[in-house]
């Protein structure tokens, strides 16, 4: 199945959709018979950091859960990686490659074998196909009865929402890869969502074997040396594993699309993950503090392959490159340039009542009926104003160029389709849905 990232035309019409899908999905799972079982569960991972790629921060990883109920077995995968296949280093026919492995040596379908990539920047090695079914295949050789249990952890303080409303109506999002609005232009922030879903998963003696937790965020943080990492997740899963001995600790990512780390903008100091993870697996270690786990547990999956409708690209592209042409038609000449900018808004900062000239030379000139300096001052603050309306202008210009060429490549990736083919996996483990 091809990838492609799904643009929303119609956000708010989507979000009903899939709200009610959500509900539907809900239903069933809940209202499935919940007969007692045994559940069993193993775990593995294998380090597919790409150690050739550069500096190296922290590993990233290929984590597996195999779980079976006596009934129903499947496995879940997590990767630290940007996502599976489409961008990013995962090979194209991963998936195709690792589901049919896994039904092939363990009997499980491929309907009921999840992955989950994290959404970090990290590099990884160009077997990581390999190495996520030697993960798999060590857990299933690992397995042990369990019991589990469900609650939700809150953490608000590492994460902000990227995209703003401006008081023009339009919106903007906060990217490195461009510069942000002025803060004049800002209307309103969005949401964010503090919830974090935990399921653990302990052996009959009360050992804890396995911690899943389920948070929206995008772990691109990035660290001080700019080296390869598993990102704010990395530091998190691991503050989980060094405090409960013997765990492993599983990361899905939530509805994190335009959740960013927190103060992701900033230039005062160096782009730091680590605390932020820190905070996040804090907060995961002291929800699980009030979570118990129950014997009795079965599985319940559906997985369903639907058609979601794709944004009209053309219709973008059109609207972005005419706002394109209408930026670079605004632009005005101006007598002033970056070096004489800066002189002058330094001046006209420090002394607004005096800007050009000592305060006696103003009253000199007023004395004897002269106005040179008031005039020239009203010259430089036109060309000021005009100035800064330029840059603001080819600010947003840059905005427009970057998205024009992201959009033109999911255009590009489409090849005329107006539909998309998702498929959607819903999984019931006692009280924990996701």
């Amino acid at each position: 199945m091809k990838e492609l990232i799904l643009v929303l035309e119609h956000p708010e019409s989507e979000r009903i959709f899939l709200k009610n899908l959500f509900f539907s999905l809900l239903f069933t799972l809940i209202f499935c018979s919940p007969a007692l079982a045994q559940l069993r569960a193993g775990v593995a991972k294998m380090d597919i950091t790409d150690r050739e790629a550069g500096a190296v921060n922290d590993p990233l990883f290929a984590k597996a859960m195999v779980l079976d109920d006596g009934t129903t077995k499947m496995v879940i995968i997590t990767l630290d990686v940007v996502a599976v296949e489409g961008i990013g280093p995962i090979p194209e026919g991963y998936m195709e490659t690792v589901r049919t492995q896994i039904q092939k040596k363990l009997g499980i379908p491929p309907s009921n074998v999840l992955v989950n990539a994290s959404h970090c920047h990290g590099i990884v090695r160009k077997d990581v196909d390999q190495l996520t079914l030697d993960a798999v295949f060590a857990a299933s050789e690992n397995m042990v009865k369990v019991k589990v249990g469900t609650g939700t952890g809150f953490e608000n303080r590492i994460m902000e929402n990227r995209r703003v409303y401006l008081k023009n109506g339009n919106q903007a999002d906060m990217r490195r890869a461009y510069p942000f609005p002025p803060d004049e232009e800002i209307d309103k922030i969005g949401p964010i969502d503090t919830e974090i879903g935990i399921l653990r998963v302990d052996k009959l003696n009360g050992e804890n074997l396995a911690v899943v937790y389920n948070f929206a965020v995008h772990p691109i943080q990035g660290v001080p040396n700019g080296g390869n990492t598993a990102d704010m997740i990395g530091f998190a899963s691991k503050v989980i594993e060094d405090h409960m001995e013997g765990t492993m600790a599983f990361f899905l990512q939530g509805c994190g699309g335009d959740i960013n780390p927190v103060s992701y903008k900033g230039v005062e100091t160096p782009p730091d993950a680590e605390p932020l993870g820190n905070m996040l697996g804090l907060s995961v270690l002291n929800a699980l503090k009030d979570i118990p786990s129950k014997k009795g547990n079965k599985i319940h999956l559906i997985n369903e392959t639907m058609e979601l409708p794709m944004a009209d690209f053309q219709s973008r592209i059109k609207a972005l490159e005419e706002k394109q042409g209408t930026l670079v038609n605004s632009l005005r000449g101006t007598n002033v340039n970056l070096k004489t900018y800066i002189g002058l808004l330094n001046e006209h900062n420090y002394s607004a009542a005096n800007p050009s000239a000592y305060a006696y030379r103003y009253m000199h000139e007023e004395m004897i009926g002269a106005d040179g300096l008031r005039t020239w001052d009203e010259v430089n603050k036109n060309d000021m104003v005009n100035y800064q309306n330029n840059i603001y202008t080819m600010e947003e210009l840059v905005r427009v160029n970057t998205n024009l060429a992201l959009v033109k490549m999911h255009n590009e990736l489409a090849q005329g389709e107006t539909m998309l083919p998702v498929e959607i996996l819903a999984v019931n483990i006692g009280d924990f849905i996701w």
